[in-house]
């Protein structure tokens, strides 16, 4: 099974940028940019990495980010993910990245978009792995920070394939961001959003409803309500789900409870994603890993979540198509 894993093409479609920096990578560019981390060491940093809930992770995870600061910067953090997806075969990413955590303290919209797609253009170029970039807003700032972030965005419109909506859940509902996703929309953006992690069904159903998104990142609690389930699953609406995150953050208490079986079972386009791997101890092969040792899922059932991947990429059907013909031979000759 193990083996089956590895070798598995794959797509991800819930990686946070800034949740990739590892904290080898982070000392290195804190000290070419001459910035002091708090902790002294990558032991006591990673030593660090025992959460309680979102908002612990998120208040290491902004400190991280403060040392980046040039396109280099985010080139370097971009590349070595690119890396380190290409050890374990997966075919095609969907990165998000947060202008406000960066362009909030000076750094330009510009030095952060310029050094992710460098590295973006290198790994297709090097690796022959395809991506694209998801614009995510922060929910804990206000809807007019957000606002600010799309008018800066729209000089790369042809860089950015959707505008997501991220950050501290609980008490920033969706609907608070009705108008500026009615602007994305407008200006041709496609649109995702976390809600269901933390936040309660409701959430979901406003992302649904109000945000008309075309994914759902997390949406673990939307099986609390039995007719939500019925419409994520009736209208194909995906769930980008994220194990290993969610029992680091306490939403699910132990792997062996995951909900995504479950959510296979209801017919829920469930997909396998690792959120932020420098932070919740692995990328995907991981956390695959993880849910079909603990759940005890078959090859079928990998393959099915790997299928439900590339049929919610927002690459064109030609495109799916092509990556899905190599998960069936993969399959045919591996089953």
């Amino acid at each position: 099974m193990e083996n089956f894993i590895q070798q598995i093409p794959k797509a991800e479609l819930h990686l946070h940028i800034e949740g990739s920096f590892e904290p080898e990578l982070m000392f290195k560019i804190a000290d070419r940019n001459k910035i002091k981390i708090k902790y002294k060491s990558v032991d006591e940093l990673k030593a660090a990495y025992n959460f309680n809930n979102l908002q612990e992770f998120l208040d290491i995870y902004y400190a991280g980010a403060n040392v980046l600061l040039t396109e280099q910067d985010f080139y370097d953090l971009t590349y070595s993910y690119f890396k380190k997806i290409n050890e374990q075969n997966v075919i095609h990413t969907e990165i998000m990245f947060d202008p406000q955590t960066h362009t909030d303290r000076g750094v330009k919209f510009s030095t952060v978009i310029n050094g992710i797609k460098n590295a973006q253009d290198k790994a297709k170029e090097e690796l022959g792995i395809t991506s694209k970039l998801i614009m995510s807003f922060l929910r804990h700032l206000d809807e007019q920070s957000a606002f600010n972030t799309l008018e800066q965005s729209l000089e790369y419109k042809d860089w950015i394939t959707a505008v997501g909506l991220d950050s501290s859940e609980i008490g920033y509902p969706p609907s608070k961001f009705k108008k500026v996703f009615d602007e994305v929309r407008k200006q041709g953006y496609l649109v995702v959003a976390h809600a269901g992690e933390e936040g309660p069904p409701e959430y979901v159903w406003e992302a649904i409803n109000i945000l008309d998104v075309n994914r759902i990142d997390h949406g673990n609690r939307s099986l609390e309500d039995n007719n939500l389930v019925k419409i994520l699953a009736d209208n194909k609406i995906p769930l980008t789900v994220c194990p290993l995150s969610n029992v680091k953050l306490r939403n699910v208490d132990k792997i062996e409870n995951h909900p995504i079986r479950t959510m296979l079972n209801q017919g829920l386009v469930a997909t396998i994603n690792s959120d932020d791997p420098a932070y919740f101890g692995g990328y995907m092969n991981e956390n695959y890993s993880a849910v079909a040792n603990a759940l005890d899922l078959s090859k079928e059932d990998l393959y099915q979540l790997t299928l439900n991947s590339f049929n919610s990429t927002f690459l064109e059907e030609n495109e799916k198509v092509e990556l899905i013909n190599k998960l069936d031979e993969f399959y045919k000759n591996n089953n």
